[in-house]
């Protein structure tokens, strides 16, 4: 019996909170710079035919986290899952962290990598007891990285394969520029040498005004080989990605991209896949 679609990466958030210190009020933000709640997405959810969803973390700071399961304790809501968010780097993480655990659907942390001015953050044995409570309790974690930070990522995984890890948004590959290097090789040595898993989200908005389906299938056709129908799982990384497009063009670019895949494969990317890794029922 199949799983149903889902939806692998997508926000809430309210401003009240004053929680989402990205999130400012500027001409390129101005699109999102307002609040967004299961009301909003549940016509964009029926129109794709989506079943569940994956809830990610989009402010540091755990009171964004309690008002998330907050949302997802409504079953209408159709979150499934919770990627939430504690300080791994502070002294007493370990007891945080088994803290949130207890919560059912909290299935995985992110800490806000790309927005860290150390690339190897993630590297600082500060972050060893957090590390080690999540492996021990079963957490995921989302991996929010630029390709900067690739490298850094890799020796990460290395250093802890029982840990499953995520890359989100395919580690924002600069598509407007035309980049695929050093990125693509970056991402294939990381894909090969750990069983870290990627999400198929994000792209759009990395690729500008005016992108179509052509000019991601380099990147996602890259991703595909790179990490299998297996590793990859589909997001929307709404309500970001109302900057570049709506959930339907991104859904049916998607669509035609995997187009080539056999429809055992393209279900594990759109939906089993998702499922296994955050334990969704």
């Amino acid at each position: 019996m199949s799983i149903g679609r889902i939806d692998a990466h997508q926000h809430y958030w309210s401003l009240a909170h004053h929680d989402y210190g990205w999130l400012q009020d500027t001409p390129e933000l101005h699109a999102i710079h307002r609040d967004f709640a299961p009301e909003d997405l549940a016509p964009l959810l029926d129109d794709a035919d989506i079943d569940a969803t994956v809830l990610v973390q989009a402010a540091p700071s755990e009171a964004e986290t309690a008002r998330l399961l907050g949302i997802a304790a409504d079953p209408a809501s159709r979150v499934r899952a919770v990627v939430g968010w504690t300080d791994l780097a502070a002294d007493d993480a370990p007891r945080r962290i088994s803290r949130l655990a207890q919560e059912p659907l909290i299935k995985g942390l992110r800490p806000m990598l790309q927005d860290l001015p150390d690339p190897e953050w993630i590297l600082d044995a500060r972050l060893e007891p957090a590390i080690r409570t999540m492996t021990e309790l079963g957490l995921c974690l989302d991996l929010l990285i630029k390709p900067h930070q690739i490298d850094a990522a890799t020796k990460f995984a290395l250093r802890h394969p029982l840990l499953p890890m995520v890359i989100d948004h395919g580690a924002k590959p600069d598509i407007a520029h035309g980049r695929f290097e050093p990125w693509a090789s970056q991402i294939a040595i990381l894909a090969q040498c750990t069983r870290v898993s990627c999400k198929l989200s994000g792209l759009a908005t990395e690729a500008g005004a005016d992108w179509d389906a052509a000019a991601l299938r380099p990147y996602v056709d890259h991703l595909i080989d790179r990490f299998g129908p297996l590793r990859l799982m589909w997001g929307s990384d709404w309500p970001v990605l109302n900057l570049a497009g709506t959930y339907g063009r991104w859904q049916a670019a998607s669509l035609e991209l995997l187009a080539g895949l056999s429809p055992l494969e393209q279900e594990q990317i759109l939906g089993t896949n998702a499922a296994t890794f955050y334990g969704i029922k």
